[in-house]
């Protein structure tokens, strides 16, 4: 189960980078997500949360705006990889399934990086090119699926 639910993380970080984070380190400190024996310990401190927090929020607002560079572009997939590890690592401490949890959460950002550029794309030229609507659809996604997520370790 381990494996599927890193997968699963990090397809939400394909969507928003940096949701996942902040949704991993509140659930770390919260004791939903027990790091405090491992080399992640750090997700559940107070800096750690407020950091990601706020590059969530910063995320969902530049998301919307027009310059924002596609998903697809190399800083910005690097960007998702290295969270989905970051996640997927943190997602497979509790079963000690680390690397593992590390590698599906990579492969999970690059489908859910890929496959959320096509889903948004297409839904966007489906409803007659309102960006904006989809956009929020898949900030709902990202989030409602991260909590998900972590409450199923």
């Amino acid at each position: 189960m381990a494996y599927i639910l890193a997968f699963l993380i990090g397809v939400v970080t394909g969507l928003r980078s940096m949701t996942a984070p902040a949704v991993v380190c509140w659930a770390a400190r919260m004791g939903w997500v027990p790091l405090s024996d491992s080399g992640l310990a750090w997700m559940g401190s107070v800096p750690a949360v407020a950091i990601f927090s706020l590059g969530a929020i910063g995320e969902l607002i530049a998301d919307k705006l027009p310059k924002t560079p596609s998903r697809k572009a190399p800083p910005g997939f690097i960007a998702r990889i290295a969270m989905g590890a970051l996640c997927g690592a943190a997602l497979g401490v509790p079963s000690h399934d680390f690397v593992p949890g590390l590698v599906a959460g990579v492969c999970g950002a690059v489908a859910g990086t890929l496959g959320g550029y096509e889903f948004r794309s297409r839904l966007v030229r489906a409803t007659g090119g309102n960006d904006l609507r989809i956009a929020l659809l898949e900030d709902a996604l990202a989030i409602g699926g991260a909590l998900l997520i972590v409450t199923r370790i």
